[in-house]
């Protein structure tokens, strides 16, 4: 066990989907054929089924930058496929409330933070072949989605929002959040695979929400396609 994860070695399953929010992780656990759950510490819910008969986990990380979670499964637990399933807000009128956000770049805000493995140098991207399966998926799937530039930010709360992304807009960034950078650097730096999809729940540019009680239910497109992408070829 690591001190934030309490799983012994061989618990995780060499692809793992990271939701932030613990119930995401326990509701889209239900998807695999006999899940366990391999940790519970800080109420981080981790779990370890297979889906069509091949292993799969998926690791709660919380909120913000999870560089504590992704170092540890990918240094300690030996996961070498990791795949966000997060939330976004939107930054363009082409990424629809509720639709899915496939990031194929990364744009940092700032370099104040993540100095450690280069987090914030430059535009990251994910793995290309699982990018590939991802949009092929999609499509098969029939799931509302685009591919794009993401931004992201270790902040969620800023009195000027609609100012602050102005340069992130003028790049034609479709949505920011606040992991998908650390997640592609990091798991570079461990030589891994990384992709990130985001259901949009906030437009950041008219205002509009989504209410929080419809969220999983809004989650099911990106789970589902997470799934397959995460045992395509395997």
């Amino acid at each position: 066990m690591t001190p934030h994860i309490e799983a012994g070695k061989g618990d995780y399953a060499d692809t793992v989907l990271l939701p932030g929010d613990p119930q995401r992780a326990e509701w889209m656990a239900q998807a695999l054929d006999a899940p366990r759950c391999v940790n519970r510490r800080r109420g981080a819910l981790g779990f370890t089924g297979s889906f069509r008969g091949k292993p799969v986990s998926i690791q709660t990380t919380g909120i913000g930058v999870f560089l504590i979670y992704a170092h540890e499964l990918l240094e300690y637990y030996g996961a070498r496929t990791l795949i966000r399933t997060g939330t976004c807000g939107s930054l363009s009128a082409e990424a629809k409330l509720r639709s899915l956000v496939i990031s194929q770049s990364a744009r940092p805000e700032n370099t104040e933070s993540g100095r450690v493995f280069g987090l914030y140098d430059a535009d990251v991207g994910p793995d290309p072949a699982l990018l590939a399966c991802a949009l092929v998926k999609a499509a098969e799937l029939g799931i509302d989605h685009h591919a794009g530039l993401t931004a992201c930010t270790d902040v969620f709360y800023h009195p000027e929002a609609r100012v602050r992304y102005a340069d992130a807009r003028a790049l034609g960034a479709l949505a920011v959040d606040m992991e998908t950078s650390a997640l592609y650097r990091i798991s570079a730096h461990f030589g891994a695979r990384a992709l990130s999809l985001l259901t949009v729940v906030d437009d950041l540019v008219t205002g509009e929400p989504t209410d929080y009680s419809e969220r999983q239910e809004l989650f099911t497109d990106m789970s589902r396609l997470a799934l397959e992408i995460a045992t395509a070829g395997r």
